[in-house]
């Protein structure tokens, strides 16, 4: 991410010099391709990281109400009635 970021930066720094300086049209083309190209990147991974955090989040929860189930069915065992040998 940090690189992503790094590199829009750069693209930024580039396109105010490059308004300054009116050097090339076509650098101007090229800039909001990249410019777009990053962005979309960025896109890409942002969602796929939050897909993965919240699928992460599910099966913590699934494990916990796992636990709870192990949990109330060991209780439930030794409070059973079990017959009487007499």
């Amino acid at each position: 991410m940090l690189i992503w970021c790094s590199i829009l930066l750069f693209l930024g720094i580039t396109a105010f010099l490059d308004n300054i300086f009116t050097q090339n049209e076509i650098f101007r083309t090229i800039n909001s391709v990249l410019f777009m190209l990053v962005s979309l990147g960025l896109l890409v991974r942002t969602s796929t990281k939050q897909r993965i955090g919240r699928r992460e989040s599910y099966q913590k929860r699934i494990d916990e109400l796992e636990q709870q189930i192990r949990d109330l069915t060991q209780k439930e065992r030794p409070t059973q009635k079990t017959k009487v040998e007499v």
